[in-house]
């Protein structure tokens, strides 16, 4: 059997610029500890709000990554 099995986590980056850069953020930091990301799908967007501004962007994303079984 040749099949490819993938593994999904979910991150939350965060940036006080914008989503775009929040989703990069989490991206960023998980190919510090993870090899053969495949696909990062963003699940949700929100913000931080501080005396009625916006002061961070959140985004969740869920990442796969080819699962290197032992």
């Amino acid at each position: 059997m040749n099949g490819s099995v993938y593994k999904i986590i979910e991150l939350v980056g965060t940036s006080e610029t914008s989503w775009e850069k929040a989703a990069e953020n989490a991206v960023a930091r998980a190919t510090e500890s993870l090899r053969d990301l495949r696909i990062a799908e963003i699940t949700k967007l929100d913000m931080t709000i501080d005396n009625g501004k916006v002061v961070s962007y959140r985004a969740r994303v869920s990442l796969s990554f080819k699962y290197q079984g032992s």
